[in-house]
């Protein structure tokens, strides 16, 4: 059954404040094996501007999917997260993620669509830190395939 297109425009409620560690981002630029000594090194991020050291561009999809969490599991909505992939995921940035960040999601469905029978659901999460300074903005597509045929 198709999702229903009133959701469009629901913003969930913000997420408790993740704080960025530095040991998180270390871990994380090195799981994805970027080596920006940025990423690692307090005084390379300083050099560069930074006030301590700043995450890879994709680091926040963490605590974006998370907030998401709130949609898939929304019971009026109706998603079954059983047939859910990720579609597609892209960041706008208005500065880096840092070291020391408590940074918090609010989630808003943008869209939903349905083609071939799948399920197509469009979440913005907007992400501040705990000043209230935008920070980044993501964008998730998930894809709850269509259920096989008998």
């Amino acid at each position: 059954m198709a999702l229903d297109q009133s959701f469009v425009g629901r913003t969930y409620p913000p997420t408790p404040a993740y704080e960025v560690g530095r040991e998180k981002i270390r871990e994380f630029a090195e799981a994805v094996g970027d080596t920006d000594p940025a990423y690692v090194d307090p005084e390379a991020a300083k050099a560069l501007g930074h006030p301590d050291v700043i995450a890879p561009p994709t680091f926040v999809f963490s605590i974006t999917f998370k907030a998401a969490g709130q949609v898939v599991q929304d019971p009026q909505l109706g998603l079954d997260y059983s047939r859910v992939v990720h579609g597609d995921q892209k960041f706008a940035y208005v500065r880096p993620v840092r070291a020391g960040d408590r940074l918090t999601v609010t989630s808003t469905i943008e869209a939903i669509k349905t083609m071939a029978g799948n399920d197509i659901v469009d979440i913005r999460g907007e992400v501040h830190d705990e000043s209230g300074e935008h920070v980044v903005t993501a964008w998730t597509k998930l894809v709850a395939r269509a259920a096989e045929e008998a």
